[in-house]
């Protein structure tokens, strides 16, 4: 009875959650993290928690899907995991190979055109992991609707250093000029194909940290971070949702703050005549944090004020 009723609760929750979302984050992060905790709690070792969060994983990409996210980055395989014990790394190898070779036949995958790629330093990796990544990858290049991405073998700092050397050594070659050097390059050098700017971190387990994960992309674009407690394999669909309702309320309060930002702008002009302000805040526009946001909140307010003082 008491199952019955919690099962209840919770399903009300999400369709209450779900209505207050009303759109969803570009590209979304997930830092998998309690996989091992979770097995421990529930009396199994290591391997049992990663296929328990495997599962995970295949419900969090539905749930993306129909939220509309297009694009999913999940930390599969740090750089770190390699210093874990050989039976605990190599059963991982194994889940990873199953998986990707799983992901790369799955009709859900090909009906939902699911492009399938690896992100990280893949050529330390075992043979057999490379070639299940090039089997899941190969089935699914030809696909952009929804972009999956496994970090593996995966270092943010190894990620910029690599980007960095790379451009050293072409500026030392004469292939690049340092004057050309700018966002777009960096990134080219980083993957082989772009990856769009993170709008969201989630991470699972309890630890509120991200793990130098990412940097370019969620730090780079200061991704919304949601933290929550459950274990990965724990993860529900009320955990997502209240990830993107986050999301959401961190873009209302960044549209508010901006908005703010340029009407402040606009009074520090003075006691300047309206379409005065209007000319000297358009020659700023290209500066302000957020272009609309002197439009929305600034000039309507100045002349609110203006209409004000007239009456007065």
């Amino acid at each position: 009875m008491f199952q019955w009723a919690q099962r209840r609760v919770q399903a009300a929750y999400e369709r209450l959650l779900r209505r207050e979302i009303s759109g969803a984050p570009a590209h979304v992060a997930v830092i998998q993290d309690g996989n091992r905790r979770y097995a421990s709690k529930q009396g199994g070792e290591a391997p049992d928690g990663h296929r328990a969060g495997a599962q995970t994983t295949e419900r969090v990409m539905n749930w993306c899907q129909d939220m509309g996210v297009e694009e999913l980055t999940l930390y599969a395989f740090s750089t770190e995991n390699f210093d874990r014990p050989d039976h605990e790394r190599e059963a991982l190898f194994d889940l990873l190979e199953e998986k990707l070779y799983q992901f790369g036949d799955d009709e859900r995958v090909h009906d939902g055109e699911v492009c399938i790629r690896a992100i990280g330093e893949v050529d330390q990796l075992p043979e057999r992991v490379r070639e299940a990544v090039a089997y899941a990858e190969g089935r699914t290049e030809q696909y952009d609707s929804f972009t999956l991405n496994v970090a593996l073998a995966y270092g943010g700092r190894n990620e910029l250093l690599g980007a960095a050397r790379e451009v050293a050594g072409a500026v030392e070659d004469g292939e690049l000029d340092p004057e050309d050097i700018d966002v777009a390059e960096i990134e080219n050098r980083i993957y082989d194909r772009p990856v769009r700017d993170v709008d969201l971190i989630i991470r699972t387990g309890g630890d509120e940290r991200t793990s130098n994960f990412l940097p370019w992309h969620a730090n780079g674009n200061e991704a919304a971070v949601f933290f929550c407690t459950p274990y990965w394999p724990e993860f529900s669909k009320v955990d997502f949702l209240r990830g993107i309702r986050t999301y959401e309320s961190r873009e209302e309060s960044w549209r508010r703050a901006k908005a703010k930002r340029a009407l402040a702008l606009v009074r520090e002009l003075g006691g300047v005549e309206l379409a005065e302000a209007r000319r000297i805040v358009s020659r700023f526009r290209g500066n302000l944090p957020d272009e609309s946001a002197v439009e929305e909140l600034g000039v309507e307010e100045l002349e609110l004020e203006s209409e004000s003082s007239s009456v007065d």
